[in-house]
Parts: structure tokens; C-alpha cells; sequence
């Protein structure tokens, strides 16, 4: 799906930059746009038993508004690190479809508080029959499904006690072509309204709420607005602004809404050369830039060719200008009309008074027959396989031959499934793909065919379940192999079935996370909204996905009686094997294809503008001008005061308090969060990583994935992963690496991190010891596999999240944090890979000893520290365990540590690779002009990204995100952009900031929204595992109550002056600034044209 905006939230241990979270990132296509937090960063929660699921390559992930991936930096995190963690966990849909939790929890609620109840009599009053009405015992809730008889609309109401409130509606919209509409309406109905009509009310909630979420999705066949918030007043405020906004939006009647977040020609002087800009014109741009998201959707186009997913919802940058204002207009007025529409709210708010909220809305509609017009066509099954062969931009470095991706992809059933079907698929795909042992991912990787996993394995949340498989990196004579070892490995478990290990820890591990309901900073709510509506938007029952218990019953019963062959087998052969509606996708680099692209856009605009007059030129200079007028005039006072937002008053003075236990056994310190969890331990064991050679500071990374996914003397790697799975909820090890303020040297650490149940405790801190101190290094060829597989990482990145690899090497020039951040996941990282893979052939003794000459510095009682989260009980049943795990350490074998003191060369770069947009980044360091940190920088920093950058980089420079990040730590400023069309327009814009900074004025109204904006950073919603893990953050960088306080009161206290000083702040820093920039090699050369010696220039890909 598409996500508007780039979202906001962080993983909670990115709150140190971890650049190392290596199997997740093969999953986190998605999140990587949904998440600033880059791929190899993000969804690391607990990777070492594939806790996590692969996100759905065939949708593209874009997110709304919201600073564009604001968690994939741990520096600014902590305050943002002062401020609390969110933890980032895949689109829910996905959660939900795939990953089914395991073992007896009490409840997913987490307090008892009575929850109000609705009144019949007033839904009645209001217009509402009940449909039907349920306890959904599995979530602690009362669910209620009306339709609203007037309009048609059906609205779910759910109740429990959860205070982080969710609201999202819903609606149908399949498209015909790939113009895009619905990806465009999406960005543009939240800009400005009947009752709220700014440019931008989302900007403006953005400025100054306390959301938990804001943001739009676009599926393939569907566009979801989804709001949430714990505070009751600021939740019903963003109700009503999204209300407004999908039915009564402006930009259906203002064509500069369309031109700027669709598409528009642009030229600024008769003599210019003609070019084409829109948000979503060049965000697509960058989806197309990327081999993974192309090869999702010819996939999906060749799996559906008869139905709507035979185009791009989120449109074809060809494709996108073919849009008229017309067919915009048109596609609103038929499609975002209550009869279309699916409502859900869920939390514990009153009941009543949604119904009232919402049936004001909805009394101004009369029922139409839309809903049977926007229904989805099944897709008949075919009766022939089909092959599709395509090529994709690739750079010139490297084997091209050797850069080819395959993969195989079927339709499953032309049929809805039943739950017990779509629970056993979901199983099947865990015991196939879901762990690093899994056979089928084990059997591709292991061959030496490919360097990385593609496709999404089992996909359920269209109308219509698929299933895909591949890899990529491999020899054009490699491909039939390829394919051959799919069809062999699944004939294989036909015939073999699973291991009894193996589906126990598929088992375990798919019902702890069902019922442990744990969505990191991703509401809930919204978990569930997502997951009722994959049957809900196709007139499926809503309730069925929320109800896991029985079908979850009878399938472990099934398995019990009948054995697992008997259940997963048939579903192999039936759905798979036997089924002939299956598509081969072949993908081949081109090293031209993007220089051809581009020259081909370029000779299309040549002739566009050689067909116009003098007249028509002069005439569309003028409306670029009034466009960009418009774009960067600022609304009136008046309008801005329609939009609704708390007062400072409706703020708690105090930081949210985290309880914690310090203590000292054995010389190790431990930390003890007393704290409801619904009897889980969360634990986490930290080792300083300061010990560690600096030259092997780049091998730390596959050190820990070695550690998991490496066997020891008495098991292979598939049964240590078992076991962890059978016997554990998941354990994670990465490296967390972040600046300390006032010192050179960084904190740095090496974080053990598992979860158990009470009688899994044991087993949890057993398998601890095991995995750190048992597994051996002897495994050659699959070490090597490791190296291919970061290095394939590395590339995706590079592609699509090229801003998190600009901030990385610009921080590796300013600390030394972010220097031995980036040989762990920089462009030294990347380059050091290269030269590994040949040294693994060549000299694998040397690297297997460097592997435990890292164990011997790292594993030691000598500077350890233990983090548990659990109710008192527990940490108290946790003690004895945690002492022995410690008295098996020694005492440190190499003493002293090793002066890490390291930073990069100061100096502009502009790092080359194939890609149609730009990730444009420039950073100073403040501190270095002698400012003291003071709780202003945070509303300053966030208000430069929410206003000036957000309307001259994005608005209309056309890029897709910017944003300023402030890191505390380290005292980096850093200006970024992400999917941006320009280069030195967005250079000239970040120089600009002092100046708009000097001559900022802002209203009493306004000032309040930003520092409220802030402090809902600061506050941001997490559950008890991050608010523990947030807690033992804040104690290693030394962050106390007081200070956290003391910033907080600086917030509150922020006054004009503040942004005035920084401006000069900022031009002192912004003489030893540094610029870097991920864009192709023509933007390169024209922009050192245009400014000679800007940028030096290196190829990367």
C-alpha cells in the first residue's frame, strides 16, 4: 500500500542508530518508506526467531505528511531521547495477516478500567441501526457494527479500556489506469476544507497535537485516513479535520491542490528548459527507481491482468501527467461517498458521542448505489504459467550478469478463504520463509544461487491471497536453477513435511505475538482496523479476523490429531504446486535503461514545449509563478483559527515517569521497571562494545547475525533457531551506538534483547548464554552468504532510502559516533563488504578469528548492564536466572579499550547511483559555536521541518520529504530531503533557514501549537517493553529525571527570542557545514557546472 506520508515514529532501540538490524531489513521494504529509520535499522524488535513478517513488496509504502522518517536516526531521538522511543513495527495489516502470537497470556488489554457503554436509544436517535454486536474476548472489547440508514455508511464501534484511541475511515477506490488518482486524492484531500479551509490542516494537527498517528494509506484498491490519540479532546479534533477533509475537501475545486501534489508542467522563464514537478509525480519516481518495488508490480499486474491490480493505484510516472483535473474531480464525487465508505473507532472514548460526531457528517448524504460500483472483480484463475522479462536502471559497478532478480509468484483461489484456511497459510508461510532456518528460504539462500530473498511469501490483504518467492543477484544462466529449486524444495516438504521442532516454534512464536498484541508505536487500534477491513472492504464479515481463538483451536488440534504433514502437505500441493496461475518474473540490469529514462523524459518535454506558442509559453511561466505564490504565502490568521488544537493547559507539566530499580550483583548493574505486561519479561543484556579492535568494527554487525544464525557444537543453526522459537518469544542481538553530550567518546553497546513468558524464563536466558557463548564460527559458505546479503541490503538502501545513507556519512564527518555508525552501515560499511566477500573465499582462518577475537572483547562481567520490564512477580522469578547467566561470563579477557577517536574527512560528496530523484542532506555541528543546549532547540528544529522546509523543499520544490533533525547528543543540525527532484534549489533552501529564522513572527496561537507539537513528540505513546527500553536508554547516556524535566520546562517556556538566537546559532555552525547528496551522475555534473567544485564526485552502485 501506499502510506501518504512519511511517518514519525522510531524504533525504540533506534534510539542509538543501530545499524545492524540485518535479517529484518529483507522484510522492511515497506517500513523503510513507512519508516525513517533505513532498512538494515528498522523493525529489529526481535529478529533472531522472525518474529517479524515481510512486508508486502507488491504495495508501495508511502506515508502522508509527518516529518518524512523521522525514527531512523538515533540521534535525535533521545530527547527524543529525552523523548520517549516509538517503536516502529510493520503495517499492521501485515502483523495481522501473517504473525498469529503464541502461549497463554492473560489479555491484550492493559488496565481494568470500566469502559462506557453505548446508548440504543441515541444510535436510534441518530440514525443508526444496529447490525450486530460482539465481545471480541480475545482483545478485552465490545464490538458494534451499524449502518447508518440515511447515507449507507457502516460504521464499527469498538470499546475497551485502551487510552490510545483510534478513528479511520475507509473507502473503495479501485482505479482504471495508472494516472494515480487515488494515490493524488489521497495527498490532496488533506489540504484545506469547508470548515478548516488553510492550505494545509494536516501541517497544522502536525504542529500542534498529540497524535499518536496521523497519516493515509493508498492500497491497490482501497485509501485509508486513519487518526490516532490518547488525549479525548485532541483526538475528536482530528476526527472532525479528517472528516471534513475526505468528504468536503478544496482541492476538488481549486486546481493548484492538484497541481502541486499531482502533477504539473513548470517553467520560470520562457527561456528555462519545461519540467514536471508534483509530490506524488516524483515520490513515484523514486518507487520506480527501486528493482524491488518494480518487480512487485509487474508481478501484481501479471497475476491480476482482468482486474483493478492491473494497474497502479499509486501511479506510473508515464502514466501521471496523462491525469486531467477533470478525472480527479470526478473519481472524488463518485468514490468518497459514505455509501462507500467502512468507519472504525476503537479505544475508550464515549461511544455516544462518536455516533454524534460522525452522524453529522453522514446526515448530509443520501445512500448510493457506489458501493457496487467500486466492488473489486475476482480474478479467474488461469490455466498456463506466465513469464514476464523486464530490465531496471542499474549502475555501472559490479558483474552485471550477476545482477539479476527472479521470482514466482502464484494466485491462490479464486475463492474467499475461510480463517482456518488463511490461520493454516499464515503457519505454512512462517514454517516456509518466516525464520533464517526456514527450509525454503534456507534451501535459496544456501545454494549460492542469489544474495537475498524476494517476494512477499504469502500476501492476504487484496481480495484474493498470493504467494511469492525468489531471489535476486543471479547469473541470467543461474535462473532456471533458481526456479528449479523452488518447485524441488516445495515437492520436498510435500513429501517430508516440517520438523516437529519446527512447528512447535512456528507455533510459539505465532501465538505469543497474536496475544501478546505488542504493535510497538503503531496503535492498536489501528492493528485491528486494518486487519477487520481486509474482509470488511470486500462485504466480509469485520469481526471474523478479529476472532483468532477458535480457528487458532482447532487448528493445533488438527495439527495434534492428524500431524503436521497432513495439514500443510495438501496445502503446498493444492495451492501451489497444482496450481497453474502462476507468474515468473525476470528482471535484468541495464546499465543504460536509466540514462535512457531520463533522456527519453527529456526529449518528450523538448517537444511538449516546441509545440507551444509565445503566448502559451508566457502564459504557463505566469501560472508557475501564481502556483508557487501560492505555495509559499502564508494563510491567513483567520483561517488558521479554524483549525482546532489544545491549549498549553491541557499539557501535563511533568515528564511521563517510567519506575526503575537501580541495583548492583556481581559488579553488573541492573535495571528493574516494575511495570504491568501482561506476564511478559522483556530483557536485555548490554555489553560495552568499546573493547572492540576499531579495525573490526565493521564486522560487528555480522557478528551478530553470526551469533543467531550459526550452529554451535552440539546443534546446527536450524535447530538453535528452533529452539529459540519453541522455547522463547524471540531474541535479537545488534550493535547501539549514539553520542554522548559533553564527551568525545560515544556510548556504544552490543544489546542482547529477549522477551519470554513465566515458564519460558529459564529457557530465555539459557539460550542467551548459549547463542553468545556456544556458537561456533566455522561456517565459511554461509558467512559468505551473510557478507552477499548485507551487501544486497546496502544496495536497496542506497536506491531507497539514500537520505538515511546521507545523514550517516555526514555524521561520520562530525563524530565519533557517527563515524563507527557508518563502518557498521555507511558507505565505508558498503565498501568494505566488497573487499570481505573475496577475503571469505581467500582467507576465511583470518575472519573466523577476527569473529572471536570480537566474542573474547565483548562477552565478559566486566562492564554489563541488565534491563527487565515485567510485573514484580516476574522480575523477581527472573533473578536467580539472570545470576547465572552472568557467573557464566569471565572476567575480561583484553584489557583496556581501544580509542575509538575517528571521524571522516570534512568534505562534500555527491555519491553517485541510478536513480531518478535526489536525497539531498546538509549538516553543521552547533555545539562547536559554543551554544548550550537548551528545550527550545526541539520546537525550533521542529517548526523549521514542519513549516519553511516542509513549504519550500516539499510544497514547492516537489520533493516527496524534508526535515530538520536536531541531535542532542552530538550537536548535529542536519537538513535532509528524501525522493526530491532538485539539488541545488534545496541546497540554496536549507542556506535560507537563518534568514527565515531572522524574520519569523509568530502569534501567540501559533507559538503554542509548535511548543504542544513537541511535547506530543515528547509524550508519544508506547507500551511497557519501550517505556522500560526507553528508561535504559536515558541511563546510558546519563539523562536523568531533573534534566528531563529541566527540558521540558524549556519547551513550555519557548519565546521568540529563542528562534531569533538560533538563527544566529545556525550562521555561526553553517561555516564548517558539510553537504552530501545521493543523485545520478547528470544531476551531479550539472550541478558542479552550475557551481564548480561543489561536489566531489564517486560512484557507488
Amino acid at each position: 500500500f501506499i502510506l501518504a506520508f512519511p511517518l514519525l515514529a522510531m524504533s525504540a532501540h533506534a534510539a542509538f542508530r543501530s545499524p545492524c538490524c540485518a535479517q529484518a531489513a529483507e522484510r522492511m521494504a515497506l517500513f523503510t518508506a513507512l519508516s525513517k529509520q533505513s532498512v538494515n535499522y528498522c523493525n529489529k524488535f526481535f529478529v533472531g526467531t522472525s518474529a517479524l513478517l515481510r512486508p508486502p513488496n507488491r504495495r508501495y509504502v508511502t506515508f502522508r505528511r509527518g516529518r518524512p522518517f523521522q525514527h531512523w536516526r538515533g540521534r535525535v531521538c533521545l530527547e527524543r531521547s529525552l523523548l520517549p522511543f516509538k517503536t516502529l513495527v510493520s503495517s499492521s495489516h501485515i502483523i495481522s495477516s501473517r504473525i498469529f502470537s503464541a502461549v497463554p497470556l492473560v489479555a491484550a488489554s492493559v488496565t481494568s478500567i470500566p469502559v462506557k457503554e453505548e446508548s440504543p436509544d441515541l444510535a436510534k436517535g441518530l440514525g443508526f441501526e444496529k447490525l450486530q454486536q460482539q465481545f471480541i474476548e480475545e482483545y478485552k472489547s465490545t464490538a458494534i457494527l451499524y449502518r447508518h440508514k440515511k447515507s449507507g455508511a457502516e460504521v464499527m464501534s469498538v470499546t475497551n479500556d485502551d487510552e490510545n484511541k483510534v478513528f479511520g475511515i475507509v473507502f473503495r477506490t479501485p482505479p482504471k489506469d495508472s494516472t494515480g488518482i487515488p494515490h493524488i486524492l489521497e495527498h490532496s484531500v488533506l489540504c484545506g476544507s469547508r470548515k478548516y479551509p488553510v492550505k494545509e490542516p494536516f501541517v497544522e494537527l502536525l504542529k500542534g497535537s498529540l497524535h499518536t498517528f496521523l497519516n493515509a494509506f493508498t492500497y491497490p484498491d482501497r485509501t485509508c485516513y486513519p487518526v490516532a490519540s490518547t488525549n479525548t479532546k485532541d483526538f475528536y479534533n482530528l476526527v472532525n479535520v479528517y472528516l471534513d477533509a475526505v468528504f468536503f475537501p478544496k482541492c476538488v475545486n481549486e486546481i493548484h491542490t492538484f497541481q502541486q501534489e499531482g502533477w504539473h508542467y513548470e517553467l520560470d522563464d520562457t527561456s528555462d528548459d519545461l519540467i514536471i514537478k508534483g509530490v506524488v509525480f516524483n515520490e513515484m519516481k523514486g518507487v520506480y527507481s527501486q528493482p524491488d518495488n518494480i518487480l512487485g508490480r509487474i508481478s501484481q499486474q501479471a497475476l491480476f491482468p482482468d482486474n483493478a491490480y492491473a494497474v497502479d493505484s499509486g501511479g506510473d510516472p508515464a502514466e501521471i501527467p496523462n491525469l486531467t483535473f477533470e478525472e480527479f474531480q470526478d473519481f472524488h464525487r463518485k468514490f468518497y461517498h459514505p455509501s462507500n465508505a467502512r468507519i472504525w473507532f476503537y479505544g475508550d472514548d464515549d461511544p455516544n458521542d462518536r455516533l454524534q460526531i460522525i452522524s453529522a457528517y453522514l446526515d448530509e448524504f443520501d445512500s448510493s448505489s457506489v458501493a457496487c460500483e467500486s466492488e473489486v472483480e475476482v480474478q479467474k484463475l488461469h490455466t498456463k504459467a506466465k513469464r514476464v522479462v523486464h530490465t531496471y536502471a542499474a549502475g555501472e559497478m559490479g558483474d552485471l550478469g550477476k545482477k539479476n532478480i527472479i521470482c514466482v509468484s502464484w494466485l491462490l483461489s479464486e475463492t474467499s478463504l475461510d480463517l482456518e484456511t488463511e490461520l493454516a497459510l499464515g503457519f505454512l508461510d512462517h514454517l516456509m520463509l518466516g525464520t533464517p532456518a526456514a527450509p525454503l528460504r534456507n534451501a535459496l539462500l544456501e545454494s549460492g544461487l542469489g544474495e537475498a530473498l524476494v517476494g512477499g511469501g504469502i500476501e492476504d490483504e487484496l481480495v484474493q491471497a498470493q504467494f511469492s518467492v525468489g531471489l535476486k543477484n543471479v547469473l541470467g544462466t543461474d535462473i532456471p536453477a533458481v526456479e528449479d529449486l523452488i518447485f524441488s524444495t516445495l515437492r520436498k516438504l510435500v513429501e517430508e513435511g516440517f520438523s516437529s521442532e519446527a512447528v512447535e516454534a512456528s507455533v510459539n512464536t505465532i501465538e505469543f505475538s497474536l496475544r501478546e498484541n505488542n504493535t510497538g508505536s503503531f496503535p492498536r487500534g489501528l492493528s485491528l482496523m486494518l486487519r477487520s477491513v481486509e474482509k470488511w472492504v470486500y462485504n466480509g464479515d469485520p469481526f471474523e479476523p478479529l476472532r483468532f481463538e477458535k480457528p487458532l483451536k482447532a487448528l493445533k488440534s488438527r495439527i495434534a490429531t492428524e500431524g503436521a504433514k497432513a495439514v500443510f502437505s495438501p496445502l503446498i500441493q493444492k495451492y501451489i504446486l497444482d496450481n497453474p496461475h502462476r507468474v515468473i518474473v525476470e528482471l535484468q540490469a541495464d546499465s543504460k535503461k536509466g540514462v535512457e529514462d531520463e533522456l527519453a523524459e527529456k526529449n518528450m518535454l523538448q517537444k511538449i514545449k516546441g509545440s507551444m506558442t509565445k503566448e502559451d509559453l508566457a502564459e504557463l511561466a505566469l501560472s508557475t509563478a501564481e502556483l508557487r505564490k501560492k505555495q509559499e504565502n502564508p494563510d491567513p490568521p483567520e483561517a488558521l483559527a479554524t483549525v482546532p488544537s489544545l491549549s498549553l493547559n491541557d499539557i501535563q507539566k511533568d515528564p511521563i515517569h517510567v519506575p526503575i530499580s537501580i541495583s548492583e550483583r556481581q559488579g553488573t548493574t541492573i535495571l528493574q521497571h516494575d511495570l504491568f505486561t501482561n506476564d511478559v519479561l522483556y530483557a536485555e543484556v548490554v555489553f560495552d562494545m568499546q573493547p572492540v579492535h576499531i579495525k573490526l568494527l565493521p564486522l560487528v554487525p555480522l557478528f551478530c547475525q553470526s551469533l543467531l544464525e550459526m550452529g554451535t557444537k552440539e546443534m546446527d543453526f536450524v535447530q538453535l533457531n528452533n529452539l529459540i522459537g519453541r522455547k522463547t518469544g524471540g531474541i535479537s542481538i545488534y550493535p547501539s551506538t549514539s553520542s554522548i553530550r559533553g564527551k568525545k567518546e560515544p556510548s556504544s553497546h552490543i544489546i542482547v534483547r529477549g522477551k519470554a513468558m513465566p515458564f519460558q524464563v529459564p529457557d530465555l536466558f539459557q539460550l542467551m548464554r548459549s547463542v553468545l557463548q556456544d556458537v561456533q564460527f566455522t561456517d565459511q559458505q554461509r558467512f559468505k552468504q551473510f557478507v552477499s546479503q548485507s551487501k544486497a541490503r546496502m544496495e536497496n538502501r542506497l536506491r531507497g532510502v539514500g537520505h538515511s545513507i546521507v545523514a550517516s556519512r555526514m555524521d561520520a564527518m562530525m563524530n565519533v559516533a557517527g563515524w563507527v555508525n557508518e563502518q557498521m552501515g555507511g558507505i565505508s560499511y558498503f565498501d568494505i563488504l566488497y573487499a570481505l566477500e573475496k577475503q571469505v573465499d581467500e582467507d576465511w582462518p583470518t575472519v573466523a578469528e577476527s569473529l572471536e577475537q570480537i566474542r573474547r572483547s565483548l562477552f565478559s562481567r566486566t562492564d554489563v548492564l541488565v534491563n527487565l520490564t515485567a510485573n514484580e512477580k516476574l522480575l523477581s522469578a527472573a533473578e536467580p536466572h539472570v545470576s547465572m547467566l552472568l557467573q557464566a561470563f569471565p572476567e575480561r579477557e583484553i584489557s583496556g579499550n581501544w580509542l575509538w577517536n575517528s571521524c571522516l574527512p570534512a568534505a562534500n560528496e555527491g555519491l553517485v547511483v541510478p536513480t531518478q530523484v535526489n536525497y539531498v542532506g546538509k549538516a553543521m555541528n552547533i555545539y562547536d559555536t559554543g551554544y548550550v543546549l537548551n528545550g527550545s532547540a526541539y520546537v525550533i528544529s521542529k517548526y523549521i521541518a514542519n513549516s519553511w522546509l516542509w513549504d519550500r523543499v516539499r510544497v514547492s520544490g516537489g520533493a516527496y520529504g524534508s526535515f530538520c533533525d536536531f541531535d542532542s547528543h552530538s550537536g548535529v543540525m542536519s537538513f535532509l530531503s528524501y525522493r526530491d527532484p532538485n539539488l541545488l534549489k534545496t541546497l540554496d533552501v536549507y542556506d535560507e533557514t537563518v534568514q527565515f529564522l531572522r524574520n519569523l513572527t509568530l502569534d501567540n496561537d501559533s507559538l503554542t501549537k509548535a511548543i504542544i507539537g513537541t511535547i506530543g513528540d515528547i509524550d508519544a505513546y508506547q507500551l511497557p517493553d519501550a517505556k522500560g527500553y526507553s528508561s535504559m536508554l536515558r541511563f546510558l547516556l546519563g539523562i536523568t529525571e531533573e534534566e528531563r524535566k529541566q527540558r521540558r520546562e524549556e519547551i513550555m517556556s519557548t519565546r521568540m527570542k529563542d528562534f531569533h538566537e538560533f538563527a544566529d546559532v545556525l550562521a555561526d555552525a553553517k561555516q564548517k557545514s558539510v553537504v552530501v547528496a545521493i543523485a545520478s551522475e547528470d544531476d551531479f555534473s550539472a550541478a558542479n557546472n552550475e557551481r564548480p567544485g561543489l561536489l566531489h564526485i564517486r560512484k557507488v552502485l
